[in-house]
């Protein structure tokens, strides 16, 4: 039992790595990860839940402020 579970703990972390590489070179194409992993403690991994989460900031609309009504 011990040598399955190794081999199944072998092969979830060979998917992690693959699944992480796939997540940097997704990451190449925009511009906010290059923004977000340039900041302390921010990873690809943080990055690419920020921009799951959140988006590009496309979708949402600036309000006005009191500098830029008048």
């Amino acid at each position: 039992m011990v040598p399955s579970l190794a081999r199944s703990l072998a092969a979830v972390r060979e998917q992690r790595r693959a699944l992480e590489a796939q997540l940097k070179a997704l990451l190449k194409e925009h511009l906010l990860p290059k923004v977000l992993t340039s900041m302390p403690e921010v990873a690809v991994k943080t990055a690419a839940v920020l921009l799951a989460t959140v988006g590009d900031g496309t979708f949402y609309e600036p309000r006005p402020t009191r500098a830029t009504a008048a």
